[in-house]
């Protein structure tokens, strides 16, 4: 979907997705010790807030201004800080074996683009690194809870294990869960989760 398309999605008084963390992003960062982590396309702020409330040093990107200042604006009324960039995921420059974390929630791109991000994300973290990734898998295509409506942009565990094959996966699932991040994730959802360490 085009930049215009999520501009204006994001523009909306409402939060499309919710203000609450995504549920399994919650549960894998409660476990952890705050250190750097870094969020790809994160929308309007929700789980880069959520982290930073933990004491987390946070970087979020996202190609959308309207999410950026929505973000600010989240993180301004909890009282914290993130740093938030407005970028194309062409032309976003990682810096090197950096992020303790880097989480991707409901990521979706095209293939050549996502194997272009998934290598990048490893050279992004720390030895020992985290990578979270919860996405709606190609199930997802006959449910009406969210998600793109093409096949292609949608996951499945061998495109994880190929991207990721040189991590150590520590969880890798599909689930059908009860979604219910705002307006716009609301219902019956079939999502792949991951869980991966740089090695």
């Amino acid at each position: 979907m085009s930049k215009d398309f999520w501009d204006k999605r994001y523009s909306e008084k409402e939060f499309a997705y919710g203000t609450q963390p995504n549920q399994f992003f919650k549960q894998q960062i409660d476990k952890l010790v705050p250190g750097k982590i870094l969020f790809l396309g994160e929308g309007e702020g929700r789980n880069a807030v959520y982290a930073a409330k933990l004491g987390w040093d946070v970087d979020a990107v996202d190609f959308s201004t309207s999410a950026k200042e929505k973000a600010i604006k989240f993180a301004d009324i909890n009282n914290v800080k993130i740093n938030y960039s407005v970028s194309d995921l062409t032309e976003y420059t990682f810096k090197e074996k950096y992020y303790d974390v880097v989480v991707l929630i409901f990521l979706h791109l095209p293939e050549d683009l996502r194997n272009q991000v998934h290598s990048k994300i490893q050279l992004a973290l720390r030895d020992d690194g985290l990578l979270i990734i919860e996405a709606f898998n190609k199930e997802q295509i006959e449910n009406t809870s969210g998600g793109p409506r093409d096949l292609e942009l949608l996951y499945d565990e061998n495109t994880l294990m190929n991207s990721f094959k040189e991590m150590k996966i520590n969880l890798i699932e599909n689930k059908i869960i009860e979604l219910d991040e705002g307006n716009c994730h609301k219902g019956k959802a079939n999502v792949i989760r991951f869980v991966g360490v740089k090695i």
